[in-house]
Order: structure tokens, then sequence, then C-alpha cells
């Protein structure tokens, strides 16, 4: 896997693979480089890049995580990732946190991104939806196999990811798990992310407004993409960033929640037009 150095010093693993227009994938709060494993293979022609952000996957973890679990330093690695490559006007595909990077990076550096694809999130995201994540994150998974795991994440995501199969709810588990010495998944990012990016969320406010950031946005061609249960984007939120935007498009996928695979057809034939634009 490569890896490049932050400004900071720490050293943050990404994947580079295929040949053609480079489209950057940053993923959600937790994730990391394996939750696109299988954008490659949906968009032939492109060169992918995966960043796991600080923390995540085989990333450093921060040395001060307070200061270092931010939206603005996340920002600064992404940006030092394409200064690295030499690459500007890249596609920049952002699930949930990822897509929040991908605003400020056309409010900060409107030269690097050439086309915008958020995976449910936008313009503003939902507190109670942040508040259910804070729920789990950092707790480590209670299951001695990834097949257990599976079952566990079915039963969880029964209501909001309706019908995905159990070999899909693996393949997932395997992305946003490790695997620890015994075999067992374990977590793949820092447990301190949890109270560096979510101990300060506020229940009694209902949404965080993003709009600056979308704003940024205006002249850069967006894709949203929107899972029809999502408790972190809204459908009027979806509406109103197709009414400001002068070049929008908007998909919103039946039977997912927060957030789409993004390999379901529909996302998939989505992304691929989108990405012709570059």
């Amino acid at each position: 896997m490569p890896a490049f150095v932050a400004p900071d010093g720490r050293r943050l693993d990404y994947a580079d693979d295929g040949q053609g227009p480079a489209i950057l994938c940053l993923a959600g709060l937790s994730r990391n480089l394996r939750d696109f494993a299988h954008i490659p293979a949906q968009l032939p022609g492109h060169r992918v890049i995966r960043l796991s952000s600080r923390g995540r996957g085989g990333s450093d973890h921060a040395v001060d995580p307070m200061a270092e679990y931010q939206v603005p330093v996340e920002l600064g690695d992404a940006i030092a990732l394409l200064d690295h490559l030499g690459l500007s006007g890249v596609g920049v595909l952002g699930t949930s946190r990822g897509g929040i990077l991908g605003m400020a990076m056309a409010a900060a550096r409107p030269d690097l991104i050439g086309a915008l694809a958020l995976n449910d999130v936008g313009a503003a995201v939902q507190v109670a939806g942040l508040l259910r994540i804070a729920g789990y994150v950092g707790v480590a998974p209670e299951a001695e196999t990834f097949a257990e795991a599976a079952r566990i994440m079915r039963a969880a995501h029964a209501d909001d990811f309706p019908g995905v199969s159990l070999a899909r709810w693996e393949d997932h588990a395997r992305a946003v798990f490790d695997e620890g010495p015994d075999g067992a998944p374990i977590l793949s990012y820092d447990p301190a992310l949890a109270e560096a990016t979510l101990g300060a969320l506020d229940p009694g406010v209902p949404q965080i407004d993003l709009s600056p950031l979308f704003a940024a946005c205006m002249g850069i061609s967006v894709l949203t993409i929107r899972g029809a249960r999502s408790d972190i984007l809204s459908a009027e939120t979806l509406a109103a960033m197709a009414a400001q935007h002068p070049d929008f498009t908007a998909l919103t996928v039946a039977d997912r929640g927060h957030a789409p695979f993004l390999d379901e057809p529909e996302s998939a034939e989505a992304l691929s037009a989108h990405f012709e634009r570059l």
C-alpha cells in the first residue's frame, strides 16, 4: 500500500488504481479506503485514488486527537495527497464526512476539483443521525467472526437497509473492521475519534448548517446520492440543494439508509455518468 507523509509528519495510506481522469475517494467518519474497494471496477477508464484519513485503516493515529481529528486538518491531508501526486481538476467522491471534506476543498482550493459527488451528505446534516452514530463509534465489535458481525449488522440495520443479503453485509464488515490476530473483527480506526468529533453534539440543535461550504460548490458539477431512509441527509435538504445549484444531479436510492454502498446499480450508473465530465 503506498503512503505519503502529511505536513505534520503523519504517515497516511492511500490506494492508486487505474489510468485516466483522476477521482479522489474520501470515506466517512470511521471508514477507510476499503469502503471504496469496488469503485475502480465500476469506473474503468479512471484513475481511482482512495485515502485512509489519519486514524483510520493503516494511516497513523493522531498524537493529539482533539486537535487532529478535525475537518480542517483532514482537509489539509487530502489536499497534501493531491499535491503529492501533482493532480488538480480531479473528481472527488465523498461519503458522509468525506463529502464534507469535498465541499471544504471546493471552498479552500477550487482548482483541485473538476466534479464532486456527495454520498448522503449535503448543505445540512441532521443531528439525530449524528447522535445515532455517536452511539457506536469507538465501541469494539462484539463478534468472534466476520460472519457473526454480518448477522449483527444486518439485524441492526433491518429497518434502514431492508433486503440486503448476509453476504453483502459480510463484505461491508470486512471493509469497516480489521481482522485481529485470532481472526475476529476489531476496530479499524482510533477509538479517540468518538470524543474528538462527536462529543460536542448538542441534541437541542436539529441540524448543522453547512450551506457556506455548499455555496462554494456552485461553480462545480455536483451529484448528490441520498439513501431514501437516511437520517443524516433529509429529502428537504436535497430538494433545496437542487433548487440552488445550477449544475446539480440528485439521486435517491430506495431501501438504503446512511449511507448507500454505492454499488447499487443506480448509484453506479449515476457515478459513471457524472465523472465522464472530467
